[in-house]
């Protein structure tokens, strides 16, 4: 089963052949996603503010195929610094915090764009 595609604002996707996010039943998986900046705005240096953009991005992934921020049942958190830690958890609660998904912070030696200090992957479970 194909299932359904989302496309966002990353230029990785079409360049590295993937999708934002697929839904298989009421299934939704999003990629690892970075806060790549909207169109005509610059990265924000945060870790708490680029924690805030990664979860945009996810949300709108999912909200696109037919989902929902309490439909979130998983997180996974790529960080670069552990001195991060508490602005991208602190960034995390602000967003999910409701949802109370199951989450893994891990911290990595580093991430495609060096001025990234925070990937997700995010998981959902549609409930009609």
């Amino acid at each position: 089963m194909r299932g359904e595609r989302f496309h966002g604002v990353s230029p990785y996707e079409a360049r590295y052949g993937f999708a934002r996010a697929v839904r298989v039943g009421d299934v939704i998986h999003v990629a690892g996603t970075a806060p790549v900046p909207a169109p005509g705005h610059d990265l924000e240096m945060g870790a708490g503010a680029q924690m805030l953009r990664c979860a945009e991005i996810a949300l709108e992934a999912i909200e696109g195929l037919g989902g929902h921020i309490d439909d979130v049942v998983r997180t996974r958190m790529f960080i670069v610094d552990p001195v991060d830690a508490d602005d991208i958890g602190a960034a995390h609660a602000e967003v999910f915090g409701d949802a109370e998904p199951a989450a893994t912070m891990v911290v990595v030696a580093g991430l495609l764009d060096p001025l990234w200090l925070v990937e997700i992957e995010v998981e959902a479970i549609v409930r009609e």
